[in-house]
């Protein structure tokens, strides 16, 4: 409040603006849907959690062996920790490429996670608040909700619309809500999808403009990361013992462990410093590298 009081004028940015922005706003703001490549946001359909004798798992596991056809990946989300270890245990037994993000996992290896997704190492995402994740991911061609009718944090208006929008990048991507009932947050999310759909689909038709999915080879995302496939992230970002060679990042190597002498210890501790300082700065293969690199110290200390 005290800081409300004394602010400047302000403009707020979100995607997803809550009751407070939209309160002080008076009714005046600017919006944004109309998507440069033409991307419209996906269909939603909603599906009983039980039906003719199958469940939301079976139709799940349908779908994403579907989708992974076609070549495209999946992200289911769960509300339990539980529900998402057990259906991973379920689709990797029924031959589904499959990967599990929980909270457990630490950012580094999130992102590792993604790009592994991407890359179609495997086909299937399950987790819990992929929300975070801050995935943005072309390839995804299915979301699928599971208890999309338990209110709460995790199935309100907001997050569903955040998670429903996870397949706005790719023309054919869609979304199932496995439900039982049409809570009021459900309603609301996918009243909104569709506004949001038909004010695209119109102007697209207005336009003559045919939505585009992003298609990136892989050679476009390794080119991203700086590194080939099945090699350790390399650093990028701002980190200065960095060059740039062809616009790929290139990383100068650190020092071995006997050029270091007697300060070993310190070596580690600094290069501990520099990994918490580029995983702060969102600079997360250059935290990789340094968390490689300090492995490596710590293994020839154990050597000496």
């Amino acid at each position: 409040e005290e800081w409300d009081a004394m602010r400047p004028q302000t403009v707020h940015v979100s995607a997803t603006p809550g009751k407070w922005e939209l309160d002080r706003t008076g009714g005046v703001f600017t919006e944004q849907v109309i998507r440069p490549t033409g991307l419209i946001d996906p269909p939603v359909e909603v599906r009983p959690v039980s039906r003719d004798g199958a469940n939301q798992v079976d139709d799940v596991m349908a779908e994403v062996k579907d989708v992974a056809a076609k070549g495209y990946r999946s992200l289911i989300t769960t509300l339990t920790k539980k529900m998402a270890e057990d259906l991973t245990d379920f689709l990797n037994e029924n031959g589904v490429r499959v990967r599990y993000m929980h909270s457990d996992i630490d950012t580094i290896e999130r992102i590792e996670i993604i790009r592994d997704l991407r890359l179609g190492v495997f086909d299937v995402l399950v987790g819990i608040n992929l929300l975070r994740e801050g995935l943005d991911i072309p390839e995804c061609g299915f979301v699928g909700i599971l208890d999309a009718d338990k209110e709460g944090f995790l199935r309100s208006e907001t997050s569903l619309v955040q998670t429903i929008g996870r397949a706005a990048r790719n023309a054919d991507a869609r979304v199932v809500l496995y439900a039982d009932r049409i809570t009021g947050s459900m309603e609301r999310a996918m009243e909104e999808t569709s506004r949001r759909r038909e004010k695209q689909v119109a102007y697209n038709t207005e336009h003559g403009i045919t939505p585009t999915t992003i298609k990136r080879a892989v050679a476009d995302i390794l080119g991203e990361l700086g590194e080939k496939p099945g090699s350790a992230p390399k650093a990028r970002g701002r980190g200065k013992d960095k060059t740039k060679v062809r616009g790929v990042t290139e990383t100068k190597a650190l020092p071995l462990a006997g050029e270091t002498g007697h300060n070993l210890k310190a070596a580690i501790a600094d290069l501990e410093k520099q990994m918490r300082e580029a995983a702060a700065n969102l600079e997360f293969e250059e935290a990789a590298r340094l968390r490689d690199e300090v492995k490596r110290l710590r293994e020839e200390e154990l050597g000496l």
